[in-house]
């Protein structure tokens, strides 16, 4: 099943992205599978669909434990920021595997989770995935009651994010923690980077090796890349290649960060790079490896290392939590 299932999100992506950088949308939203929000519980788990910005199609899906045991247990819980992945071009919120995903993440851990619907490329290129994301931490930091839930704890909140949605969560943590705006009520607690998708002109060593495994290679991330950034940069600008951009160290609100990689992932190499580049920057960063791990193992529940990397988020955000002011 879980080969199938490999199978058959490689046949979409591939059937749907064009040789000259386009997409055909049609297509994509057919093959895409998605998961109705339901505000009655599933696995104890409500989903509600809430819109930042209608003019450019922002929204996001708040997840919550089952109102019930949310009210028996006065205590507050932790908030995830999360973007899903799919080379930011590809998937939404509602895509099943990530709906599935966050569901887990909410009672498993258990937290309150946003599941950001960002603008997707090439309509929409860089920065605009990075805009919507700080864009959606400003409306929940300014939100009174209108839309989170009670029992959340706004001054525990972790960013997340997967493959693409992985480098979105580092910029959008980059922007907020460098000042770019002042919250009231929202405090960067931690950064969660499950196999971040990280590149430059560089061909490194695990690229050029792993080109026979699911999900990535060298020409669908080269594709990403050239849909993505600006038209006529290449993989060296500053949102791919980001060793070769702003310095963290003197950013003293980059809160600590752990860093999911897989062994049979050909980014490897860029996501241990990226820890590596925050340990030399004096930032707090662990790395966990899993070495039999593909890209997106944590979609797949079937999968021994799904568990292991939850319960890592788990102890991550306990420790974190531990030591916030």
């Amino acid at each position: 099943m879980t080969r199938l299932l490999i199978a058959c999100h490689t046949i979409a992506v591939d059937f749907s992205r064009r040789s000259n950088g386009t997409i055909n949308r049609g297509l994509m939203n057919f093959l895409d599978a998605k998961a109705p929000a339901s505000a009655k519980p599933i696995k104890g788990v409500t989903s509600s669909d809430i819109t930042v910005d209608p003019s450019r199609n922002l929204w996001f899906r708040l997840y919550n434990i089952n109102p019930l045991a949310a009210a028996a247990d006065e205590s507050k819980l932790p908030i995830i920021i999360y973007f899903h992945g799919g080379g930011f071009s590809f998937f939404t919120s509602d895509t099943k595997p990530f709906d599935d995903f966050c569901r887990r993440l909410t009672s498993e851990l258990p937290a309150v989770v946003v599941s950001v619907s960002y603008r997707l490329a090439p309509e929409n290129r860089y920065p605009s995935q990075f805009d919507d994301g700080l864009d959606t931490l400003k409306f929940l930091d300014a939100d009174e009651g209108l839309h989170l839930p009670q029992n959340v704890d706004l001054s525990r909140c972790f960013i997340a994010g997967d493959s693409a949605g992985g480098n979105i969560a580092h910029h959008v943590t980059l922007r907020a923690a460098m000042n770019h705006c002042e919250f009231k009520k929202l405090r960067l607690a931690g950064l969660i980077a499950i196999q971040p998708f990280f590149g430059g002109e560089e061909r490194t060593e695990s690229e050029l090796r792993l080109t026979n495994v699911p999900f990535v290679n060298i020409e669908r991330s080269d594709w990403a890349w050239r849909a993505f950034l600006p038209p006529g940069s290449n993989r060296d600008h500053e949102a791919a290649n980001i060793f070769l951009g702003a310095d963290v160290s003197g950013v003293e609100k980059y809160p600590a960060t752990i860093v999911f990689v897989g062994g049979f992932d050909p980014l490897q190499d860029w996501q241990k790079r990226f820890y590596e580049w925050l340990n030399k920057s004096g930032k707090e960063a662990y790395l966990v490896e899993y070495p039999n791990a593909i890209h997106a193992f944590y979609g797949f529940p079937e999968l021994s290392e799904s568990s292991l990397l939850v319960t890592e988020v788990r102890n991550f955000i306990q420790k974190q939590s531990l030591t916030s002011p």
